[in-house]
Order: C-alpha cells, then sequence, then structure tokens
C-alpha cells in the first residue's frame, strides 16, 4: 500500500535538523512519493537540491507563491520562467500559484496578472498548476474558467470549498488537494466529499502547516499524511488500500509521474 503526498515543502528549514529521518518516517508508513511545490526565488535551490539527493522520491514544481507577489513579482517570475526554460524537463508542475487575498490586499491585481502568466506557461510546456487559493475561491474559478482551452490541468490544493465550488472545479478538469483539514472537528469536508467522484481526489500535507488530528499544534509532516488517509476512507466507506491505489493513480495521471 504506498500514497503520494502531492503538496509537501519538504525543503523547508523547518525540516532542517530532522530531513532523512522524517522522511524515512513517511516511507515506513507507504507514503513514498512527495511533490514538492515552490515559493519563490529563494526556495528554488534547497528544493531542486532535495530533489537530486532524493531523485526516486522527490519531485519539484516551479511557480511562483501569490503570498510572494510583491514589489519585485516582475524579477521573480523572470528568475523563474529563465529556470523553466533551461531545464523544462526537471519540474513535473507549475506551483504554487494562485490568489491570497487574506492577509494583503496590496498587490492583488499583480497576483491576477502573476496568475495568468503562470497559466500561460502550464500550458505552453503541458504542465499541470498547483493552484493555491485563500479568499479568492471564485475569482479562482473564474481565471480557470477564462484561461481553460482544453490544455490546463491542475489540482486546487487544500481545498476547503463548497460542494458547488468543489463540483465546477471538477467541471473545469481540476483535481481537489486533501489535507489534513478533513480530520478537524468543524470541518465541513466530510459531508462535501461523500459526494465527489474519487477519481478527482489527490492526497496531501502542505507540511510543515495543517497537520492532522491528533497533531494539530505541531509541525506537520508527510508521514501524517496517513491519517489523512484513514479518515478519508472512513467518510467514502471504502477500504484503505483502495483509498491508496486510486488516489494514488490520480496523483501519477495529473502530474505524468515517471513509473517505477
Amino acid at each position: 500500500m504506498q500514497f503520494i503526498d502531492t503538496h509537501t515543502h519538504l525543503y523547508l528549514e523547518d525540516f532542517d535538523h530532522d530531513r532523512h529521518e522524517m522522511i524515512n518516517r513517511a516511507m515506513d508508513r507507504g507514503i513514498t512519493r512527495f511533490l514538492l511545490p515552490n515559493i519563490d526565488q529563494i526556495s528554488v535551490e534547497p528544493l531542486v537540491n532535495l530533489c537530486k539527493n532524493y531523485p526516486a522520491n522527490c519531485f519539484p514544481m516551479l511557480g511562483l507563491h501569490p503570498t510572494s507577489v510583491k514589489e519585485d513579482w516582475q524579477t521573480q517570475l523572470s528568475y523563474l520562467k529563465n529556470q523553466l526554460d533551461n531545464h523544462p524537463e526537471r519540474y513535473i508542475a507549475i506551483g504554487e500559484i494562485g490568489l491570497d487575498f487574506y492577509w494583503d490586499m496590496s498587490y492583488a491585481k499583480q497576483q491576477f496578472e502573476a496568475l495568468r502568466m503562470q497559466f500561460d506557461w502550464a500550458k505552453e510546456i503541458y504542465k499541470p498548476v498547483a493552484i493555491h487559493t485563500r479568499e479568492a475561491f471564485q475569482e479562482m474559478l473564474s481565471e480557470i474558467e477564462k484561461a481553460q482551452n482544453g490544455k490546463l490541468k491542475g489540482v486546487l490544493h487544500c481545498f476547503t470549498g463548497t460542494l458547488e465550488e468543489a463540483k465546477k472545479a471538477i467541471d473545469l478538469g481540476f483535481y481537489l488537494g486533501i489535507g489534513g483539514v478533513i480530520t478537524y472537528k468543524k470541518s465541513k469536508l466530510p459531508e462535501i466529499v461523500k459526494h465527489l467522484p474519487i477519481e478527482r481526489l489527490i492526497l496531501e500535507t502542505d507540511a510543515p502547516f495543517l497537520p492532522p488530528v491528533p497533531y494539530r499544534g505541531k509541525r506537520n509532516e508527510s508521514a501524517y499524511l496517513f491519517e489523512t488517509a484513514v479518515k478519508l476512507a472512513a467518510i467514502l466507506e471504502i477500504e484503505l488500500d483502495k483509498l491508496a491505489k486510486i488516489t494514488t493513480q490520480n496523483a501519477n495521471e495529473l502530474f505524468n509521474l515517471p513509473t517505477k
């Protein structure tokens, strides 16, 4: 029984003191592949280095996180585009990109521009996108709909929207990333995912953020994907090994991961 953590930031300094042990803990629980979204220009080097150290297990994405869209956003995108042009085969997706209006609206216009540019990158080289959305879900669905020409595909990472929004995203050709939030007592996700096709769900941790129960308040890590998987299997009333098989197949297909 094997799982894929489709969204995890294992290259961050949060894991500097025990990264190897942390990865081994995940592997011991059947989580054998880790998909790593980028944040900004500075995070590219540690991300790529980690993937070089674990070439069979860690796979990099490249993108500019919406909360990193600041006054230098064009410089950041220019650097990332250069990286992509020089190593298009290296990156499995364009991500993490998106819209985030929770903390700051100062660069909302620039977030839209950056998102559209990165959508274009993805369509040009037939790569999926990993999308971060916070306090901007309707705006994001509108952007996806406008950009969708049959070549745009991807995942709405850490999905916490409504059933209507979930169905709209799936109709637009997207997958939904299910993480630790589904284990939270006040989460509405359990009732929503019951009505969604499992063929459009993939698993993630967003480590070191958003740990599942019973690890809330602690650093999240990829090994804790297991708790999310157990919860989702129980909600869908299917065996855990079936959930593992289907969600792993979904991730492999979306990200075109190499077969072992």
